[in-house]
């Protein structure tokens, strides 16, 4: 299994990226995982990532709890399936890519920073794998 966070745009701020791979790195410890910036127009998760579970951030998504989070990474392990979560940028992402997601996934019904998004979702996807392997961080 491995798990792809991409977001859309340039990182603003130094301090949220670094926070957000540093959470990333954590996960490494579990499966192998990534954090990239993707440009819609050129980058289809869909002809990338045929087989696997593709998240979009949205914010008329639902809403989980970290143990529902982890539930679902403990699926695509038993379904051998990789994980692609997508945040997107200031304008959010295209409509065409919504319509076709296996999951909408709404952090809050408060609009965020794309920054501090990819920071929420770096740190749940660390959170589940610690849940899953017994970890004391999720306590």
């Amino acid at each position: 299994m491995k798990v792809h966070l991409y977001y859309v745009g340039k990182p603003r701020s130094r301090e949220a990226n670094a926070l957000a791979q540093d959470y990333v790195e954590r996960a490494q410890r579990f499966a192998r995982c990534e954090m990239r910036e993707i440009h819609p127009q050129r980058f289809d998760p869909w002809q990338r990532h045929p087989a696997a579970s593709k998240i979009l951030l949205d914010p008329a998504g639902r809403t989980m709890d970290s143990a529902r989070i982890a539930a679902l990474f403990e699926k695509a392990e038993r379904e051998g399936r990789d994980l692609v979560f997508v945040v997107g940028g200031a304008d959010g992402l295209p409509e065409t890519w919504r319509t076709r997601a296996d999951l909408l996934l709404s952090l809050s019904p408060m609009t965020l920073p794309h920054e501090l998004a990819r920071v929420l979702v770096a740190e749940q996807i660390y959170r589940a794998f610690a849940t899953l392997r017994g970890h004391p961080y999720p306590r």
